[in-house]
């Protein structure tokens, strides 16, 4: 059954819920890659958010199903180049809260599971389905992938097409509702920044 777990970043200034989280309405994986990696450095939260491998807990949905309650303004995100993911974080405690496209056209996020407040979310989320990118790790995680397996990538798909039919695109707290830009303009990194995150990070 569906359930509604709480949302928060580190210093409770953002606060939201995510609604009608099941197994069915998601993907939960974990990737390696080496942005996933660069933006926890980044936010100078790696060690809260990757686990001893380097990967990041995401859980892949709908960002119609995040509804922020307080502290909306609080919210900034970080491309890692021009053509790189939107990353979201809370400006105020640098809490990452998840990834978007650039554009809402596609209603798709992948929620840093870490920002869920909830104890129960283990059973709720579900199994991980896939740990992917997995040359990118720091070790030899179990059952890692190179990239992502076929059928998690057409999860993904399925996913945003659902989404999108259901008209979600309007409702997500990461684009302005009428002019669908981003509420908060994209830091880009300079190749400089970014090398120095990846270099803090190990990555190369």
């Amino acid at each position: 059954m569906p359930s509604d777990l709480a949302v928060r970043c580190t210093c409770g200034a953002l606060r939201g819920v995510v609604r009608d989280v099941s197994p069915g309405r998601g993907n939960h994986v974990v990737c390696y890659c080496d942005d996933c990696q660069s933006f926890a450095h980044f936010l100078d939260r790696a060690g809260e958010v990757l686990d001893e491998y380097g990967g990041t807990d995401i859980f892949q949905m709908s960002p119609a199903q995040l509804a922020i309650a307080d502290g909306a303004d609080r919210l900034a995100c970080v491309r890692l180049t021009p053509s790189g993911l939107l990353r979201w974080y809370a400006a105020c405690c640098r809490m990452p809260i998840g990834n978007t496209l650039a554009t809402r056209q596609v209603p798709f996020v992948g929620l840093v599971v870490g920002c869920i407040d909830d104890a129960a979310r283990g059973d709720v989320l579900g199994p991980i389905r896939a740990r992917g990118h997995a040359r990118f790790a720091k070790g030899n995680p179990a059952d890692a992938h190179p990239s992502f397996p076929a059928p998690v990538v057409a999860r993904v798909f399925w996913i945003a097409a659902a989404a999108r039919l259901r008209g979600d695109h309007r409702r997500s707290p990461f684009f302005d509702a009428g002019t669908g830009a981003p509420v908060a303009p994209p830091r880009v990194l300079t190749p400089d920044e970014l090398a120095a995150v990846r270099a803090r990070g190990g990555l190369g």
